[in-house]
């Protein structure tokens, strides 16, 4: 393997939690987690040489992987209509055993489902804690317009997770 190659296998293994993040907001089930993970991967090495460091890594990444999954799930979704609500593609076991946030996780990510790409996209990088800045940087918007798509998206996410509650 060529040093490019190993530079960027150390970089993706380092960061893949992107990845797996990606996958889980865009899919519901294991088997589509690992096809998406690995066509992300593969469209990161396809466009590795597009890096050029004006960003952090991780930026491109989550840019990258964020495209690859959109273009992917808008391919496999135009025909397909799928009810999120009713599945139980996540599980996520707390290690306190707090069933009450266990089920606000899943509710929320079941509610995710209901975004559209772009707001999915939005939610995920807000959930990781990045800055409106990388938000804005990696979604290719202004500042101004993550801060003022991300309250709309709050709103919207807690009506449907209402809805969902009833």
């Amino acid at each position: 393997m060529d040093n490019k190659a190993n530079i960027f296998t150390e970089l993706v293994e380092k960061n893949q939690g992107i990845i797996h993040k990606v996958c889980r907001v865009y899919t519901d089930d294991k088997d589509s987690h690992d096809d998406l993970f690995q066509e992300i991967v593969l469209q990161l090495w396809r466009s590795y040489d597009s890096f050029k460091g004006d960003s952090k890594f991780t930026t491109w990444m989550y840019r990258v992987s964020l495209n690859t999954a959109i273009t992917l799930i808008r391919k496999k979704t135009k025909s397909k209509e799928i009810d999120y609500a009713e599945s139980n593609f996540i599980n996520i076991k707390s290690d306190d055993k707090d069933e009450s946030l266990e089920e606000r996780i899943t509710l929320l990510y079941a509610s995710i489902h209901f975004l559209n790409d772009i707001e999915r996209a939005l939610v995920l990088l807000y959930l990781e804690d990045l800055p409106y800045k990388d938000i804005a940087e990696t979604l290719g918007i202004s500042e101004v317009n993550a801060r003022v798509k991300m309250n709309r998206v709050k709103i919207k996410l807690k009506e449907i997770m209402t809805k969902m509650e009833q």
